[in-house]
């Protein structure tokens, strides 16, 4: 009678295992590069990295640089470790039991319990805590487990280093529409925002330009007055501000940062 019983309950736990499925896992969110859009960054991996699959991103003079969420989620840490390990570091979380890690930060732009999207400054390129120089170490992770990065779902290079065109919050916020004002001389167009970065061609007196975003860089003095504002106006392509008009002193509303 008894053997009977346990035959009874292991043929009822099959028949329960066939009538009920699987509850599916959830899919991962689409991770995108955490830079703004348009922004080119170095990502490096080494076997040698702890965690092994995080990614440090650099680029030229990066002290500072705007960290952005890099899929929507809430914010669930925000903490400074001092000179060791993480040292400022934000964690977002993400459905599906995944987290992203952004560290040796600079700065802080967020809160404990903030939701955030894509294109959301979180935090800006630092070199604290264990750090020897400014970068940005990221992190994608599983359930508490470090996983391979993926962005817009393709896989990160493993092992070695890779530039990585940010297309993250291209499509949110507004652009707006400038006319640049010279009095006659062409505005010469930069490969970065300032006037150290190589010129790469010109706009007309004139000219309408759309502006994409907007950031900081060398001081200029012209048709507007002395601004360190620059507009970005194509992909590698930035004007002072100075010499536009938007209709606004300062950065214009509703325009991303760079």
């Amino acid at each position: 009678m008894r053997k009977r019983w346990f035959s009874l309950v292991a043929a009822g736990l099959l028949v329960a295992g066939t009538l009920v499925p699987a509850t599916p896992a959830m899919a991962a969110p689409t991770f995108k590069v955490p830079f703004p859009c348009g922004q080119v960054w170095s990502g490096q991996t080494r076997t040698n990295h702890s965690p092994a699959n995080a990614v440090d991103f650099n680029r030229t003079d990066d002290l500072g640089d705007p960290v952005v969420a890099s899929a929507p989620g809430t914010v669930d840490r925000v903490t400074d470790l001092g000179g060791t390990s993480y040292g400022k570091y934000v964690r977002i979380s993400h459905p599906g039991g995944y987290h992203t890690y952004y560290a040796h930060l600079n700065g802080f732009n967020v809160s404990v319990g903030q939701s955030v999207g894509y294109g959301r400054v979180i935090g800006y390129v630092g070199s604290t805590g264990g750090s020897t120089g400014p970068h940005l170490h990221y992190e994608q992770r599983l359930n508490g487990g470090d996983i391979r990065v993926r962005f817009n779902g393709a896989l990160a290079l493993y092992w070695g280093t890779r530039n990585y065109t940010s297309d993250n919050g291209c499509s949110s916020g507004g652009t707006a529409t400038g006319t640049v004002n010279t009095s006659g001389t062409p505005l010469t167009v930069r490969s970065g925002p300032g006037t150290g970065h190589s010129a790469v061609g010109t706009v007309a007196d004139g000219a309408q330009v759309t502006i994409q975003c907007q950031t900081t860089g060398t001081t200029v003095t012209g048709t507007y007055g002395t601004s360190s504002i620059w507009d970005r106006i194509g992909s590698g392509r930035f004007i002072s501000d100075a010499y536009v008009y938007t209709g606004h002193d300062g950065f214009i509303p509703g325009v991303p940062r760079c």
